[in-house]
């Protein structure tokens, strides 16, 4: 048996306003990616942390990820701290993982909007 560990992986985006609709597809479309990129099956998920700036409050951003059938899963949601010069409109995801994948094999997604905040630990999208 391989030796299993819990790694993080985070994930970031931008919703295009504060509607249910713009959340929950921007959510869904950042988990589907962090599925693809790291392979991970939906048992090994311990627990999701999802966290809006203070400017997205029209739904939960967990409610994506039931959506995808995560019902097993312990979700949390939460706001990000209110910093002046942080990014408007954010949603940040962290995926904490069972996993016999090295920490340094871990892939992070940020897209949209969010690109920016780690080019060193994000990926290009194929299909963007």
């Amino acid at each position: 048996m391989p030796d299993m560990r819990v790694r993080g992986i985070r994930g970031a985006t931008t919703a295009e306003a504060n509607t249910r609709e713009a959340i929950l597809s921007a959510t869904a479309e950042l988990l589907r990616l962090m599925i693809d990129a790291n392979q991970v099956s939906i048992e090994d998920v311990a627990s999701v942390i999802f966290t809006t700036t203070i400017d997205l409050n029209a739904d939960y951003p967990a409610l994506a990820a039931r959506a995808l059938g995560w019902h097993d899963a312990a979700l949390l949601c939460a706001h990000e701290m209110n910093v002046p010069h942080g990014l408007p409109m954010c949603i940040r995801i962290l995926i904490h993982w069972n996993t016999p994948v090295r920490a340094d094999e871990v892939r992070h997604v940020y897209i949209k909007g969010a690109a920016h905040l780690r080019p060193d630990r994000s990926f290009t999208l194929q299909s963007a």
